[in-house]
């Protein structure tokens, strides 16, 4: 068996490749690994709206109550929000249903540890070994794990969690959004593209309580509409949206809402090495920015690092993916970090990236100086980058081709310390991406196709 696990997570077609049956093992082993120790353990289980939720959760919970867990199933909530819930609720584990930005056809499986921290790459391959295996501990009678939340259980050991109940997971969640925003945002207009995702209902809800204004578009999950020309990948509807109701901002989120990036008022756009360089000169200024430090992944762009420098704070980068963000942030005390996909995690107040806190803060430090998103954005001067996705037969063999090293090599060559070059394998599709940046446009163009057609050869 591959390995299973991806940079986030077990993803793939849901009823083909991330079947039933596998969502059943995934869950039941991540109980059994997670939960040595504790007596009487809990889950904390929530999706986003796509269709296959519906059937991968019950396989989840399945899992998970065959290995003797609990189940708090919260329902469709932002990734952010589940990962904090099964730290609120002190739980063993937390799983998030979810494909993040993949199209509505795909799925996937994301798991906290206690205190709703992601995985590392030891308790992945422990989980996985399990798997392989095949030797699950099943208990029976009353050590089979229960749906908790459900009516009936009065006069069980279940009283002892009355606090574990459906009514106020989101109410909880959105008022942990607007304690952590800092400033009362009225004045504010902003469009929220919700991508019909999880964030539909949870994320204008906060931006409204935190005092904007709030035109929601794209809010009206019906299970097969998700990310479908709309969200975080597909920014052309917040930017028109912005424009026609002469808005300050726009915000567009991903299918589980742990993604945030932004349109300035004339509706161009704020990725999110803008919204990390907006953010961390706000936090050096309120003193927040520990170690003046930002930490943030390979894939950032030169101009990221270029204003950092300029505004006296140390960039510290990381392989792609949030959790590796997460490691270096745990590592080194930090208190930002994130990635140009625009996953920002602020460690003070949640353990993965979270795009509806990310919209708030940015509202904050527009509203705490009086300046427009084009203005704070400003500090950013992007070096032209050109990212190809190649899909690949084999990712691995990619990576030692001599033909593909040899020009990379010869590339970088060219381009000095005027540019860089970077091939990663994605974590979750059969695909190379291509990396170039170079001060000259048409010469990152250039070496990225050449690089692109040789990836594709191997």
């Amino acid at each position: 068996m591959g390995r299973l696990f991806g940079t986030d997570g077990v993803r793939g077609l849901a009823n083909g490749s991330l079947s039933p049956e596998l969502a059943l093992q995934v869950s039941a082993a991540a109980a059994q690994v997670l939960s040595r120790g504790k007596k009487r353990a809990v889950a904390v289980v929530g999706r986003d709206p796509r269709a296959s939720g519906e059937m991968l959760e019950a396989a989840v919970t399945a899992g998970l109550t065959a290995a003797g867990v609990d189940v708090l199933s919260v329902g469709v909530l932002p990734t952010p929000a589940v990962a904090y819930l099964t730290g609120l609720y002190d739980a063993c584990l937390g799983v998030m249903i979810s494909a993040s930005h993949n199209p509505m056809p795909d799925n996937g499986i994301k798991i906290f540890a206690a205190g709703g921290h992601k995985l590392d790459d030891a308790v992945e391959d422990r989980i996985e070994a399990l798997i392989a295996e095949g030797s699950f501990h099943r208990p029976t009678g009353a050590a089979i794990g229960r749906v908790l939340g459900r009516p009936g259980l009065g006069g069980h050991v279940y009283d002892v969690y009355d606090s574990y109940s459906l009514e106020g997971t989101h109410e909880r969640y959105v008022e942990h959004l607007v304690q952590a925003t800092g400033r009362d945002l009225r004045g504010l207009t902003v469009v929220v593209d919700c991508a019909h995702g999880a964030a539909s209902e949870v994320g204008p809800t906060a931006y409204r309580e935190a005092g904007a204004t709030v035109i929601a578009i794209n809010a009206e999950p019906d299970g097969l509409n998700i990310n479908d020309g709309c969200g975080s990948t597909h920014l052309e509807q917040v930017q028109a949206a912005v424009r026609e109701h002469r808005a300050d901002l726009g915000l567009a989120h991903d299918g589980d809402a742990d993604r945030c990036l932004a349109v300035d008022a004339t509706g161009a756009v704020v990725d999110g090495d803008a919204i990390m360089a907006v953010l961390a000169v706000a936090m050096r200024d309120s003193g927040e920015l520990a170690a003046n430090t930002l930490v943030a992944t390979v894939m950032s762009n030169l101009g990221l690092h270029i204003a950092m420098r300029d505004a006296g704070i140390t960039m510290r980068t990381t392989a792609v993916g949030d959790r590796y963000v997460l490691e270096d942030l745990r590592a080194g005390g930090y208190t930002l970090g994130g990635e140009q996909s625009g996953h920002v995690v602020f460690p003070k107040y949640g353990t993965t990236g979270d795009g509806v806190l990310t919209g708030l803060k940015l509202m904050a430090r527009m509203a705490e100086t009086g300046r427009s998103l084009a203005e704070l954005a400003s500090i950013v001067h992007t070096v032209p980058q050109v990212l190809l996705n190649v899909p690949v037969s084999d990712k691995a063999a990619v990576a030692v081709a001599p033909s593909v090293l040899a020009a990379v090599a010869e590339a970088e060559r060219l381009l000095g310390d005027t540019g860089r070059i970077l091939l990663r394998p994605s974590g979750t599709e059969q695909l190379v991406r291509v990396m170039v940046e170079a001060t000259d446009q048409t010469q990152a163009h250039n070496l990225a196709d050449n690089l692109a057609k040789l990836v594709a050869a191997v």
